[in-house]
């Protein structure tokens, strides 16, 4: 007889980028409250940082009459808090707590955390103490409302990622009815091993996470995700592939796995989505011809890959690397590519020279720009523009935007949140202008950006070292192809010239497709996206939250 699935009756979710918008635990969270919302209501709350002081959070509503018994009984505990709604589909219940009064009590709480729970705070540095101070109001508030608003309550306290960890760890102590998940979508030691450039596949059985932590200065934000993994009621992870991670790293595989999906309503439709795409090519035209005083055809080529600023975990160094073959290649044909990379870099601001001349609408329908600009690959200023890790090579492999330069690289070093300076338009938008986008990524547990590609429509290249990736495979029953609407790479420790090989010959063979054929190429990444909908996956989590009710670690 098959066992009844329990669910609780509230969930607690926290993390960083709850109302936070980092990376990619912002996508997981704010495209799955709407699923869960349906299930959970208002007893499903998300606890994030109130980190904008007096300025107004574009990503959330404060209501001040909603659930005033939830602030006096967070007040009774120490905690002040804002509550209000997460400016997403399903507009889910939100509290941000006011962390700073904790570093006061900073020492006091890590030596607390010692003596219960073995977690090393002393080699901490760099945002270690913000994010645990956060962690640690962020469970006070969930323990004064399980306290004195959810008595005799099924209630569920999911902590994300390492910053999550602390105040996790102090509620299950302090509450032991509230049972506690803890997600990890990397572990901070294999994040840092291929940050690092060592191997991290070659030699993976023999890294021991504990000695690794002491060598690469990670004691503290390994010892807290190690202990929260162990003593949680039910560890999960986002993929295969960071489950044999956390089994080697961490000594501890997951209880459940928790793949990330997406939701469809954030996917303009119909005439609004042709809208938006054509709005936003224009704008990448505008963009690169005031850049470079060139005009480029509506049939451009318009390729991109974006992510968070790490190189080499990115593959940013490979996806530069197939850029300069491709320019090689493509030399003395009539295609022109537009190669844009969507990084965070160290923002100064929108450069001025190019703002004046994106102004001049009449110059630019007329295009009367025929001379680029100084570095014609970057759309705004850096504090360190000479230092750029990004930008050095794309000037050392030549692709520096001369007129007989085919693929033309356009550096985007800025969040798109439709304030930038310089696009104006969000990151959503931009991304409906591209034909193509690639990510060819050497440690990814997931790949957010590649399933927000097919989603909206865009074919795209990614690896077989990313969780997406593998599940594609998965789907398929072969390493997906172009032609399948995902292509996945092999990557390793060593093909990187292999890699960048493959990426070259998908673009040029994508070049050469007629436009039905493109068609049937965009329909069948769509069909990804339709597959990995929260709607499908949601599944996962009911399973974590009933192995948590089930089983107190």
């Amino acid at each position: 007889m098959t066992q009844e699935q329990l669910l609780p009756e509230v969930v607690f979710e926290t993390s960083w980028e709850v109302c936070n918008k980092v990376g990619g635990i912002y996508t997981v969270l704010s495209t799955r409250a709407k699923t869960l919302v349906q299930e959970f209501k208002d007893h499903l709350i998300f606890i994030g940082p109130d980190v904008w002081g007096q300025h107004e959070n574009p990503l959330f509503t404060e209501d001040k009459k909603l659930y005033p018994e939830w602030k006096k009984a967070a007040l009774e505990e120490g905690v002040s808090v804002r509550i209000g709604r997460w400016d997403v589909p399903g507009q889910p219940i939100a509290v941000l707590v006011d962390f700073a009064p904790f570093f006061a009590e900073k020492n006091e709480i890590y030596a607390r955390a010692w003596d219960l729970f073995q977690v090393d705070s002393l080699h901490a540095y760099g945002d270690y103490d913000e994010a645990s101070m956060f962690s640690y109001a962020a469970g006070r508030f969930a323990a004064a409302l399980c306290k004195h608003c959810f008595a005799k309550r099924r209630v569920i306290y999911q902590a994300h990622e390492w910053m999550s960890g602390l105040g996790m760890l102090f509620l299950q102590h302090e509450c032991p009815e509230v049972r506690t998940i803890f997600t990890t979508h990397a572990t901070s030691i294999g994040r840092s091993i291929a940050g690092n450039n060592k191997l991290l596949y070659a030699y993976f059985k023999g890294y021991n996470g504990d000695q690794m932590a002491g060598e690469l200065s990670m004691e503290a934000k390994h010892s807290i995700e190690k202990q929260s993994a162990h003593r949680c009621d039910c560890f999960t992870t986002v993929s295969e592939f960071t489950d044999v991670e956390c089994a080697q790293l961490l000594d501890k595989p997951a209880d459940v796995v928790l793949p990330n999906g997406f939701e469809l309503d954030f996917v303009p439709k119909g005439a609004e989505f042709e809208q938006k795409r054509e709005a936003a090519r224009r704008r990448i035209f505008e963009i690169a011809e005031a850049l470079t005083g060139e005009t480029y055809a509506e049939d451009t080529l318009i390729i991109s890959t974006s992510g968070r600023n790490d190189f080499r975990c990115k593959g940013f160094d490979v996806y530069l690397e197939s850029m300069r073959r491709l320019n090689e290649q493509l030399r003395g044909t009539e295609r022109k590519v537009l190669s844009l990379i969507e990084v965070p870099c160290w923002l100064l601001g929108p450069r001025e020279d190019l703002r004046a001349r994106l102004a001049d609408e009449k110059a630019l329908r007329n295009h009367q720009y025929t001379t680029a600009l100084p570095t014609p690959m970057i759309t705004h200023d850096l504090h360190n523009l000479n230092e750029d890790r990004i930008l050095c090579l794309i000037k050392d492999l030549g692709l520096d935007n001369r007129r007989e330069n085919p693929v033309k690289v356009l550096l985007v070093p800025c969040y798109l949140d439709g304030n930038d300076g310089i696009f104006d338009q969000h990151y959503y938008d931009v991304l409906t202008a591209n034909d193509l986008t690639l990510y060819p990524s050497y440690y990814e547990p997931w790949g957010y950006t590649p399933l927000e590609s097919v989603a909206f429509k865009t074919p795209c290249i990614t690896t077989d070292l990313s969780g997406f990736g593998q599940w594609v495979n998965a789907e398929l029953g072969h390493a997906g192809r172009l032609s399948d609407g995902v292509s996945v790479l092999h990557r390793d420790d060593n093909n990187y010239f292999e890699c960048a090989d493959a990426m070259c010959a998908d673009i040029r063979n994508y070049l050469e497709m007629n436009e039905p054929t493109r068609a049937t190429i965009r329909q069948r990444a769509e069909e990804f996206a339709e597959k990995a909908q929260w709607k499908h996956f949601v599944r996962h989590y009911y399973a974590a939250y009933d192995f948590a009710l089930r089983h107190r670690n």
